[in-house]
């Protein structure tokens, strides 16, 4: 059988756009002589559509599309994700589908059986889960269609497990001849290496040739990788699409595979990941450029180059914001970033509006000390700037804040959280300065002039909004305060396990402390874009209000 796997970066609520990129791939697909033409889950709806689910007319419109794609085909088929009406009470009203399309009609719909419900996903809040599901037959073979989710259930793979059926394995023990699996499956770090895996060993266990097909792109916080597969029934690699593009490819699944995987380094896909959630964000949302602070710190050139790299420099701004309080060093450092990435480059001071609301606050204060509100006034005035370029140039804001200090509140509300993406918040400090010198040496790689000075990389890291002042003076060390990070919020260790595996107690309590009481920041703060398995966003639900603590 001779299929093609068409890898899409579809838009979330453009039915009419994507179902244009699908029938175009289709089209290609037939110049290939392909049988089947395999897209994404829900390509016609975009990945996730969420509470567009509840309006009628999205469904309508969804469907209308699907009968329109149908009617298009010929004698190569075509499997596409759409959303399916239930037509069964009680239950939800719709169901994630599949829907094999040929000579002019729909063939045959199968449904999603295991609906994820943890992290982002929250498909069960929306979706009826499948019951049953049969092979297909396809031009004189027995195929299995699967749904992303379908496939994550290997029982010797996992410790724990979700669910109780194995849709996959029962649809080979039905008599399926060939495993198809569309899928929306985001990215983080190692997501890649994890799928490969699951993958693999579908094929070797059920002994059937195994081809996934996965959305690329940015939709909102999630970004999707692609990096299709497909596995002989030995388990060995057939084709690996693209990883962080669209990608198209035609394979015969009854050869034998042999194909060594592809691996880049952990920077290079994170970079990638990043640039493309960039693009996309700004692109689907209908922007086409960006402004940025450039404090002459790194997160705010990593941000720079990310930006430039998603949006080309003649659509990025910086905006040096000095106060009396900025070093000539960092003043330099971002001047020498922006003329080496090409960027518009302004400077303006922040130093007369500060004087200005100190004076007018001077009564009310009554003579205290200056303290972190004169702090925060300066971050708040760089915002006001920042976001009064935002709206005079239609450009969007982009913060710079990393995880590291997202997770402990050092951050200011209305100030450096100002902006309409955060593109780095679930990047991690060291984890950021890795990237900055990824994208140093890339630049060498290239033969272009590394774009981020190297001061910036070297020089303590410091928010500049007091003499002297630097993160580690009411930070620990962002090696010590990552590492306990990850334990508590990615892998929800305990407190009591944290000093067990050698942290300091002080350290423990004082980060866990910061954590748990910046809730109410994050909460406020722009959407970021997810890299890790566990982000400060709509996957991590924990209250505002609430007293618990464990120490």
């Amino acid at each position: 059988m001779r299929v093609a796997i068409a890898q899409l970066n579809q838009t979330v609520g453009d039915i009419a756009g994507n179902d244009a990129r699908i029938l175009a791939a289709y089209r290609r697909g037939v110049e290939a002589s392909a049988e089947l033409v395999v897209c994404p889950e829900l390509a016609l709806t975009g990945y996730p559509p969420r509470d567009l689910l509840l309006r009628p007319a999205f469904l309508k419109a969804n469907r209308e599309a699907l009968d329109r794609l149908a009617a298009a085909t010929g004698e190569a088929g075509l499997l596409v994700g759409f959303v399916d009406d239930n037509a069964v009470r009680p239950g939800r009203p719709v169901l994630n589908a599949a829907a094999l399309l040929q000579r002019g009609r729909v063939v045959a719909i199968r449904h999603k059986t295991l609906l994820p419900t943890y992290d982002v996903f929250d498909e069960d809040r929306y979706f009826e889960p499948a019951t049953v599901n049969a092979p297909v037959e396809f031009n004189g073979r027995r195929i299995g269609i699967t749904i992303c989710e379908d496939v994550w259930n290997d029982a010797d793979l996992w410790p724990e497990r979700r669910y109780r059926p194995d849709p996959a394995g029962e649809l080979a023990a039905a008599g399926a001849e060939v495993l198809f699996n569309l899928s929306a499956s985001p990215w983080h770090l190692g997501k890649d290496r994890t799928r490969h895996e699951l993958l693999h060993r579908l094929a070797r266990r059920t002994g059937r040739p195994v081809v996934y097909c996965n959305l690329v792109g940015g939709n909102d916080e999630l970004v999707f990788d692609g990096q299709s597969v497909a596995f002989d029934g030995k388990g060995q690699l057939l084709a690996q699409a693209e990883s962080f593009a669209e990608d198209f490819r035609v394979i015969e699944v009854d050869m034998s595979g042999g194909q060594t995987a592809r691996t880049v380094p952990v920077e290079e896909s994170l970079y990638r990941a990043l640039v493309l959630g960039t693009r996309d964000y700004l692109h689907k949302c209908g922007f086409r450029s960006a402004v940025l602070g450039l404090s002459g710190g790194i997160d705010s050139a990593v941000v720079a180059c990310l930006a430039v790299a998603a949006l080309g420099a003649e659509n990025v701004r910086g905006l040096s914001l000095p106060s009396q309080y900025s070093s000539q060093g960092s003043l330099d450092d971002a001047r020498s970033l922006a003329d080496a990435l090409g960027i518009q480059y302004d400077v303006v001071p922040i130093q007369p509006p500060f004087h200005a609301v100190k004076g007018q606050l001077k009564e009310v204060f009554g003579g205290r000390p200056e303290d972190v509100a004169e702090e925060n006034i300066q971050a708040r005035l760089r915002g006001v700037i920042l976001m009064a370029m935002s709206n005079k140039f239609g450009s969007l804001l982009l913060t710079t804040g990393n995880k590291s200090e997202i997770a402990v509140g050092y951050c200011t509300l209305y100030g450096d959280m100002c902006g309409g993406l955060a593109v780095i918040s679930d990047v991690p400090k060291t984890l950021v300065y890795r990237l900055s010198r990824w994208i140093n040496e890339d630049a060498v790689r290239r033969g272009v002039v590394p774009p981020i000075p190297e001061p910036t990389i070297t020089k303590p890291p410091s928010a500049e909004l007091r003499p002297n002042q630097t993160d580690q003076d009411s930070l620990p060390p962002y090696d010590v305060l990552d590492a306990i990070l990850e334990m508590y919020v990615v892998d929800q260790k305990s407190p009591a396990d944290i000093r067990a595996a050698g942290f300091a107690a002080a350290d423990v309590a004082r980060v866990v402390k910061l954590i748990d009481g910046a809730e109410y920041k994050r909460r406020q703060a722009a959407p970021g874009l997810k890299v890790t398995t566990k982000a400060f966003g709509v996957g991590r639900r924990v209250p505002v209000a609430q007293r618990w603590r464990e120490l």
